[in-house]
């Protein structure tokens, strides 16, 4: 019983099992809150500043396909794991063709990955951008003269930014209800959610270069397996009574 837990054990791929925990987390919370920060930015630019984006609904349905391809991705990456791991390894690549197919597989998920790597960075770069807009919005909310309503939060000199159609008194936010509405209800939960959001896009992205090592170490094992095959054919060549352990290749 103990010998089977110990091989079961020595077949785990821990490293890469660690990634796709890493990775399913923060794709997960990553969906979760963009889709409720571009809701609440949706409803801000609605309700404050009476027009809409409908590029960002667009959005939201990206980050749901992207999370659930995502996360296929990571499971796909796991099971490749486990097939290049101990002894699975030295039975599913036995012969030629499952070498050269499993050498390849490892490199078309590099690839992949490697493209999701650059992907994540520029969506990173994205976010840091946006969580600094919203911070510079939640202090404008926090200067004592806009709490105290004694003066208004004035977006006219940015009119180069809003669509044509906005109107220059939409672009002041001067009456309580409107405060209200832009600070407390959209800025400030806004904010939380696209700090939440870079966090995860972090944690996808050293997933994303776990898994890089993973598959590079993998490729490696396949690569070298072959030449342990080779030589363990040679030896049984030169010395048929040799009775060599298969754990040894």
């Amino acid at each position: 019983m103990e010998d089977g837990c110990q091989r079961c054990f020595t077949r785990v791929p821990y490293a890469t099992l660690i990634a796709t925990i890493m990775c399913c987390l923060g794709v997960g919370v990553f969906c979760g809150t963009m889709y409720r920060g571009s809701t609440l930015s949706i409803l801000m630019f609605d309700e404050v500043f009476h027009f809409r984006l409908i590029w960002i609904e667009a959005l939201q349905i990206i980050f749901i396909v992207g999370g659930a391809c995502m996360a296929a991705l990571g499971f796909m990456l796991l099971c490749l794991g486990c097939l290049t791991t101990g002894a699975t390894r030295q039975r599913v690549y036995r012969a030629w063709r499952a070498r050269v197919g499993g050498r390849i597989s490892c490199a078309v998920f590099m690839i992949i990955t490697y493209i999701l790597t650059v992907t994540w960075v520029l969506l990173l770069c994205f976010l840091v951008i946006t969580t600094f807009l919203f911070t510079i919005f939640w202090k404008l909310c926090s200067k004592p003269k806009n709490i105290d309503l004694s003066t208004c939060i004035d977006f006219t000199q940015f009119d180069f930014m809003f669509p044509s159609t906005v109107k220059q008194e939409d672009m002041r936010i001067c009456e309580a209800h409107k405060m209200k509405l832009f600070c407390k209800d959209y800025v400030e939960k806004a904010e939380f959610m696209f700090i939440l959001a870079m966090v995860s896009c972090i944690l996808v992205i050293l997933s994303l270069v776990h898994y890089l090592m993973c598959l590079s170490a993998n490729y490696a094992h396949i690569r070298d397996h072959d030449k342990f095959q080779e030589l363990q054919e040679l030896q049984y060549l030169t010395n048929p009574n040799l009775h060599a352990s298969k754990d040894r290749f």
